[in-house]
């Protein structure tokens, strides 16, 4: 359903998944994270708003001649930083989408400096695209987006890898921040 928080332990001296197999504790636990909202459909919403908001009342705000060479750099940073996210996930074994439920923690790759890089790749995205056609409306959505996120979906994925892995989701969240 979305993206979510990482779930794989890889550490430098196991290259094993040690919660691949793990499943929730007890009947009660949630088996997905069920976020409210879909994080990739925020982002498409607020982009969306943004673009007509920007159509109707143009708003710049970024130098003319910077802003195709660092609204294009953020944006393919973004691109690099999701595929690379969502790779760890796959080699990991476990699914980005938040309906199916996360099999394992992963600490490898971008999750060894953030537990939500694919959610920094759409913020980049964002910006980026912000900045690219020079549009102030696009950095308004992007607070709306960051904050829904912030507020709304990230904290129910921590709640829900919290109940299915314990300790083990407890240790990495206390090892790595959230954002950067």
């Amino acid at each position: 359903m979305t993206p979510k928080l990482s779930v794989c332990i890889m550490t430098p001296k196991l290259s094993h998944m040690s919660s691949a197999s793990q499943q929730p504790r007890d009947a009660t636990t949630a088996s997905v994270a069920n976020p409210v909202v879909r994080p990739p459909l925020v982002v498409l919403a607020a982009l969306f708003s943004g673009a007509v908001f920007n159509v109707a009342w143009p708003l710049p705000f970024f130098p003319h001649a910077l802003r195709l060479p660092v609204g294009c750099l953020l944006v393919a940073m973004a691109a690099v930083l999701f595929s690379y996210s969502v790779r760890r996930f796959r080699i990991a074994g476990t699914p980005v989408p938040g309906n199916q439920p996360a099999t394992a923690i992963v600490r490898t790759g971008p999750y060894r400096f953030s537990r939500n890089p694919i959610y920094l790749a759409f913020f980049a995205l964002h910006l980026g695209l912000a900045i690219s056609v020079n549009s102030l409306w696009l950095v308004a959505t992007l607070v709306a987006t960051v904050a829904i996120l912030a507020l709304v979906v990230v904290p129910r994925e921590e709640r829900y890898l919290t109940e299915r892995f314990d300790r083990e989701y407890l240790d990495y969240k206390a090892s790595v921040r959230r954002w950067l």
